[in-house]
């Protein structure tokens, strides 16, 4: 099994590590990951009239619907975006416009993308790193001579209307000459820790990036303050001096000499690509922007946000700082509950977007107990690595387990359907008491037992307000 290369079967596999149940949901995810990978193999013209098969899947919440999408973006190593489509607003109103979720599933690919390159030149990097510490430390020791530098008087920019007074950099000081032997001595004594406790002046990137949200015609969008001041005179790669550790510095210096290295072109381009051909965005909450068009009333703006998504999943290109992007083969999952409305009150166009339709399954008693006990991150799991901080060892009988779901089913049962989402209230009511006093406890064993989830959970659940606000 490679990367990129799962059969359905083997990404079923994959996704039963995490998500309890939801089979069909499982399967028709698989199907549209594993297409992607057969259109990429199809040799003809016919490979770019190959659209991909969006899904809609509808189910109550806490089922599970994100959770598929999620972890298969994760599992194909794709550019992933999740977002509310409540949350748009119809073109002409205050409200994100539709295309920037495009453009955050770009900044998703550059991070995947750059990560990857990173990872490629880290024995260069390091190498480098350490070259430069070493001189750091030695010139520390041995500072070269300073020759007095004549003052230097603000220079004056103009950058459109406004201008600005920037200090000239200093002249750069003469680099003192160290030998081979010193520096390897050095590096050295760095791998073996030995110069733990030292410190160096080192120039390190500053990393605040004050955003703006401006409006324009598309609606709003923020814009990160620094890549605009970037373009100005002086501003471009400021820095700021601290003082750190050796160790911090070598990450800061590996850091930095690893960039360098990476081909930034390169992996903006990758990134759109990676972007065009293997992009996933989650549409969640897509049944609040739809409306009964038999009743009347004032929903043109959710018909509006559809009629703006429409061109976005049948494919067009929307421009952003790192080139066009088109989103002809993008997959789209769209999840909503449908309790009020339908999938059939959603515009035609946009019904035709989503051939696939999945729905999912409420859970019951029966999938709670799986949950806590099977995927690789459940909650009890989740619990046991958090005492076990604090030298406490929690044990969870199996009597205990069943319990607890049947105390989640019930509690979904007489109020609101919450799915999954459910056994994060009940686990933390189950166990606050330790959570409080668990730093004061000896190094010990904690069980939970029936006599205890009972003794803890029976009192809220008889009184219907106080386990309307805690379970």
């Amino acid at each position: 099994m490679t990367l990129g290369n799962f059969t359905p079967r083997e990404t079923v596999g994959e996704l039963d590590r995490y998500i309890i149940g939801q089979d069909k949901a499982k399967r028709a995810v698989a199907i549209a990951l594993r297409n992607r990978w057969r259109r990429q193999h199809v040799t003809s013209d016919l490979r770019d009239e190959i659209a991909p098969r969006n899904i809609i899947m509808i189910g109550p919440t806490g089922v599970g619907k994100t959770e598929i999408a999620r972890r298969l973006a994760k599992l194909a190593h794709a550019p992933f975006v999740k977002v509310e489509a409540s949350k748009f607003t119809e073109v002409g109103y205050v409200g994100r416009d539709v295309e920037s979720m495009i453009r955050d599933l770009v900044e998703n690919a550059i991070q995947i993308c750059e990560k990857e390159a990173l990872e490629g030149v880290q024995t260069r990097a390091q190498d480098a790193a350490e070259k430069r510490l070493a001189k750091m430390v030695l010139a520390s020791r041995r500072p070269p001579d300073q020759p007095p530098q004549p003052e230097q008087s603000p220079q004056t920019h103009q950058f459109g209307p406004l201008s600005f007074q920037i200090n000239p950099q200093q002249a750069q000081q003469p680099q003192p000459f160290y030998s081979d032997s010193e520096i390897n001595d050095l590096r050295q004594q760095i791998r073996n820790g030995e110069l733990d406790d030292a410190e160096v002046e080192l120039d390190v990137t500053d990393t605040n990036n004050p955003f703006m949200t401006i409006f324009g015609a598309q609606g709003t969008e923020e814009v990160n303050l620094q890549d605009m001041m970037s373009q100005m005179p002086g501003f471009k790669g400021r820095t700021k001096r601290r003082q750190l550790k050796v160790p911090d510095a070598l990450e800061v210096l590996k850091q930095q000499e690893a960039k360098k290295l990476i081909d930034h072109d390169k992996v903006q381009r990758d990134a759109v690509q990676r972007t065009e051909q293997a992009g996933i965005v989650f549409l969640d909450e897509i049944d609040k922007v739809s409306s009964d068009r038999s009743v009347g009333g004032p929903d043109v703006s959710r018909e509006g946000v559809q009629r703006d998504l429409l061109p976005i999943v049948e494919g067009s290109t929307v421009s952003t700082k790192y080139g066009s992007v088109k989103t002809d083969h993008i997959l789209f999952i769209a999840a909503g509950a449908f309790h009020v409305s339908k999938v059939a009150d959603l515009i035609p166009e946009l019904q035709g977007r989503f051939p696939i339709r999945v729905e999912l399954d409420s859970l019951e008693k029966e999938d709670f107990i799986k949950i806590l006990t099977e995927p690789k991150n459940a909650l009890t799991k989740q619990y046991q690595a958090l005492m076990a901080t604090e030298g406490i060892e929690v044990i969870f009988e199996s009597d205990a387990i069943e319990e607890l779901a049947g105390y989640a089913a019930e509690a979904n049962r007489r109020a609101e359907n919450i799915g999954a989402r459910r056994l994060y209230t009940i686990m933390e009511a189950l166990l606050e008491e330790l959570s409080y006093d668990a730093s004061e406890r000896a190094q010990s064993k904690f069980l939970v037992n029936v006599a205890y989830v009972k003794a803890t959970l029976d009192p809220i659940l008889a009184d219907q307000d106080l386990a309307k606000y805690i379970l």
